[in-house]
């Protein structure tokens, strides 16, 4: 399936590493131009040069996708250099360590901006383009597996992603309904190697937080999937027109499974055995 990807545009938001950096590179290698967008323009054009090394076709411009201004205009942009956009990768995401209490103000909403706003007015500015010109077309919105379950000290990243899942079924049904060659996907990515749990510049954690993401990032080293791997699985499902472009199924089974069995049972909130284990590492490595 992947052969309808060997042409035309592709945009994919915080794609100067992580996820986004190996679905940009994947969708470079199937044949397709790939705006790499970042807010930091340098590791996009390291991307791009990346890519370019490789045989590929690819630019890079900045975006800060907290802002709706600034992905109206990059839709304007890549749609007066290239006419239209066949696949939309709204992948720009951060993580925020920390007791809910313990987070800013101003990192709770740059966390919800990013991860939730960036998806919503990254379908919001380019649909109508994409309606317009009538072609099938591509849209896949990063949730995670987290978008199924709860974590202590992780309340802004887990929230953020119930939201896109959720956002991205109500996306898919108003497609549908209006009779759209669109198809959405939901990227649910189980443990991948990327660099989402590396601390940042302004990441500001508390103390806590701090422990908890030095535990994930080591966790996710160890055990998780390769990069590329994990992003030729997600970008072949999404060729395939699956909702959900999941990287490990069985991962995803097991947190769907224990979702509908605290619902269906309104049991109270707790902590899952392999969530305590991760806050006794933290814990640990506090000490």
């Amino acid at each position: 399936m992947t052969h309808k990807f060997s042409s035309g545009t592709a945009v994919v938001t915080g794609a100067g590493a992580g996820i986004g950096m190996g679905i940009s590179r994947r969708l470079a290698t199937l044949g397709m131009h790939v705006v790499v967008t970042d807010i930091d323009e340098m590791r996009a054009q390291a991307v791009v040069a990346d890519i370019a090394g490789g045989g590929g076709s690819a630019e890079a411009i900045r975006v800060d996708v907290s802002q709706p201004a600034e992905l109206d205009r990059l839709a304007e942009t890549v749609i007066a250099r290239h006419g239209s956009v066949r696949v939309l990768v709204n992948n720009a995401g951060v993580e925020t360590m920390g007791y809910c209490w313990e987070i800013s103000a101003e990192r709770w909403e740059k966390t919800l901006d990013i991860n939730i706003h960036g998806v919503v007015h990254g379908c919001r500015a380019f649909i109508p383009a994409m309606l317009k010109h009538g072609e099938e077309a591509w849209i896949a919105n990063l949730a995670s597996i987290g978008a199924f379950g709860s974590m202590p000290q992780q309340a802004p990243y887990i929230m953020s992603k119930h939201a896109v899942q959720s956002f991205s079924e109500c996306l898919y049904i108003e497609l549908e309904q209006v009779g759209a060659p669109i198809h959405v996907a939901s990227v649910i990515p189980g443990m991948v190697k990327t660099s989402i749990f590396e601390a940042t510049a302004g990441s500001d954690d508390p103390v806590d937080g701090q422990h908890h993401r030095q535990v994930m990032y080591d966790m996710a080293m160890a055990h998780g999937m390769d990069l590329d791997e994990g992003c030729a699985v997600i970008v072949d499902k999404i060729a395939a027109n699956q909702f959900w472009a999941d990287t490990q199924p069985g991962m995803t089974a097991d947190s769907i499974d224990k979702r509908i069995a605290f619902l269906r049972d309104r049991a109270q909130p707790k902590i899952h055995a392999g969530a305590q284990a991760i806050l006794n590492k933290a814990r640990e490595a506090a000490l």
